[in-house]
């Protein structure tokens, strides 16, 4: 087994951004769980398959096989060998994605993949299930969180830097309403691990949830030498 980083938390706490940086910083590979989903509806639209349909997608589930690798530097999602980075980000494939990642033949294959992955590689997985669900034997578990008001402020502070019209409010009510979904949802539902570690990064900038987090992997390195 690898060494595995598991990372939770609820919507806009900064996982990715974390994760990703992280990642980098350790050489580690960076599996990005949601592009693995749309790597997935990618073979379901070129099969032409109906995402109302489930016994086609569980039939289509067992023809595929997607894992992530460095191809020149440059990390790819491979499906059945092929390099897809350059197709999984289209709308389409984005609505193909949600609309068939509520089956439970999609999450047991791509959780199967996942924890394969994680059995060969040094990972850093983010998500709401990474460390209950996906990897319940990571070696550092971190639930990742901040106040509603201060994920909305985050939201609303990147898409005005963008130059888009933002209502903080609306992004706020948003976030209250993804945070309950994701919390109540029948399967995998968010919370946090029981061997997690709490970080709440309301008051804090990304440099120091970094170095926070850094040192809760330093010390886990520690105790496995020991």
């Amino acid at each position: 087994m690898g060494f595995n980083i598991a990372i939770d938390g609820p919507s806009g706490a900064g996982k990715s951004t974390i994760a990703k940086r992280l990642a980098n910083e350790l050489s580690f590979v960076y599996v990005d769980t949601g592009a693995m989903y749309r790597a997935m509806a990618l073979y379901f639209l070129r099969e032409n398959i109906d995402p109302k349909d489930e016994q086609a997608i569980a039939a289509a589930c067992t023809k595929i096989d997607i894992t992530i690798a460095w191809q020149d530097g440059i990390q790819c999602v491979l499906l059945n060998g092929e390099n897809v980075n350059g197709y999984i980000r289209a709308e389409e494939v984005g609505i193909m994605a949600s609309n068939t990642s509520i089956y439970p033949v999609v999450r047991t294959k791509l959780t199967a993949l996942q924890q394969k992955l994680a059995q060969t590689s040094n990972v850093i997985m983010d998500g709401r299930d990474i460390g209950t669900c996906v990897l319940p034997d990571a070696q550092v578990k971190i639930y990742l969180t901040a106040e509603v008001s201060a994920r909305a402020k985050r939201r609303y502070d990147e898409l005005i830097q963008k130059g888009e019209e933002a209502d903080y409010h609306q992004i706020e009510a948003d976030i209250i309403d993804r945070d309950y979904r994701d919390m109540h949802r029948e399967i995998s539902p968010l919370k946090q691990a029981d061997d997690a570690i709490l970080v709440d990064s309301s008051d804090m900038d990304i440099e120091t949830v970094l170095s926070v987090i850094r040192t809760i992997y330093e010390k886990a390195v520690m105790k496995g030498k020991e």
